[in-house]
C-alpha cells in the first residue's frame, strides 16, 4: 500500500511519515525537501495549490492523507480569506481527483476548534459543531466538503477529528503548542504568557500516539466517517504549568486578558478510535517529561 501524505513536513506529518514507513510505502509531498531524511520515505516536491502536482500524487497514491494547513487558531482570525479562497477550494479539486481515481483520503481536521466551546464533557463524533475562530471554521466547512462528496459520488474518505499534540517536531512559533512553548520558555528561563486564568483545559495527546491513531485509520477497515484523535482525559494550562515546574523548577509565569479566539473547555471522547487502537496511551506527565529531556538533547 502506498500513502500519500499532503504536508509530510510538517509537526503532524513528518511523525506520520515516518512511523507508516515501517509498514508501508510513505510518499511525504512538500513544498520542499526536509533538511533531514528518512531513507525509507519517498520525498516529491510540489505545490499542492497546483493542480498538475497534485494529480500525479494522487495517481501514484493509494490513500492521501491531508496534513496541510495555512491556518491556525492564532492567526485565523486575520488571514481567514487564505482559508476561505484557497485551502476550501483547493480540497475540492482534491476531492473530485481522489473519487475520479478511486483513492482513499484521510482528512486531518482540529478536533480542539470544531466543537467549540459548547460542551464542557468529553464531545463525541456526532456531536454538534460550533467553532469560535476561523481556523475551525475553515475546517468545519472542509469536513461537510468531505461529508457532500461521500453521499454523492461515495468519496471513500475518513476525517480524523485531531486533539491537541505535542511532542518532538512542534514548533510553538508557527502558532500552536502550548506545551511546547511552556516547556521551550522554561529551559531558557523566558516568561511564559497565559492568556487567561489558566483554566482552560485541553485534551493534549503525544504526537506518537496521534500519529500510530492515524497509521490504524490507514490499515484497519474503517466504519465511521469521523473519529476524534484524542486521550479523553483534559488537563488545564495550570496544570502543565505544574508538571513542568515539578521538573524544570519555578517558571516566570504571566498572566493576560483571556482572547476570544481560545476555546475554554476541548475534551474529546476517544472510544470509537480505541476500537481500532488498543494500545496504552503516553500519560501528560510522562510526555511531558521525555519531551523536556529530548529538548535539552537537541
Amino acid at each position: 500500500m502506498k500513502v500519500g501524505v499532503l504536508g509530510g513536513n510538517g509537526f503532524i506529518g513528518s511523525k506520520f511519515c515516518s512511523l507508516i514507513a515501517q509498514y508501508d510505502e510513505a510518499i511525504s509531498f512538500d513544498i520542499c525537501e526536509p533538511s533531514k531524511k528518512n531513507q525509507n520515505i519517498q520525498y516529491v516536491v510540489g505545490d499542492y495549490f497546483d493542480l498538475m502536482s497534485l494529480e500525479e500524487i494522487v495517481k501514484n497514491a493509494d490513500i492521501i492523507v491531508h496534513a496541510i494547513s495555512l491556518l491556525n487558531p492564532t492567526n485565523s482570525n486575520e488571514k481567514y480569506f487564505i482559508g476561505y479562497s484557497q485551502e476550501v477550494v483547493q480540497l475540492v479539486h482534491l476531492c473530485d481527483l481522489i473519487s475520479r481515481y478511486n483513492k482513499k483520503l484521510i482528512f486531518l481536521s482540529s478536533g480542539g476548534t470544531v466543537y467549540g466551546d459548547s460542551y464542557h464533557i468529553a464531545v463525541k463524533e456526532d456531536f454538534a459543531t460550533n467553532p469560535l475562530n476561523h481556523y475551525g471554521s475553515v475546517k468545519a466547512c472542509m469536513e461537510n466538503i468531505i461529508r457532500t462528496f461521500r453521499h454523492q459520488v461515495g468519496l471513500q474518505a475518513c476525517i480524523a477529528r485531531i486533539s491537541n499534540p505535542y511532542g518532538e517536531g512542534q514548533d510553538f512559533h508557527k502558532g500552536v503548542g502550548f506545551i511546547d512553548a511552556v516547556v521551550r520558555k522554561g529551559i531558557q528561563g523566558d516568561v511564559i504568557e497565559i492568556w487567561g486564568d489558566g483554566e482552560n483545559i485541553r485534551d493534549y495527546i503525544h504526537i506518537d500516539d496521534a500519529c500510530r491513531m492515524l497509521c490504524a485509520l490507514c490499515k484497519c477497515e474503517v466504519t465511521e466517517d469521523i473519529y476524534n484523535i484524542s486521550t479523553g482525559i483534559g488537563t488545564s494550562q495550570n496544570q502543565i504549568i505544574a508538571y513542568v515546574s515539578h521538573v524544570l523548577g519555578p517558571l516566570n509565569v504571566v498572566y493576560k486578558d483571556r482572547r476570544l479566539i481560545d476555546v475554554r473547555v476541548s475534551i474529546l471522547d476517544n472510544s470509537r478510535i480505541c476500537k481500532l487502537y488498543m494500545e496504552p496511551l503516553i500519560g501528560i506527565r510522562d510526555g511531558i517529561a521525555s519531551y523536556i529531556e529530548y529538548l535539552k538533547t537537541v
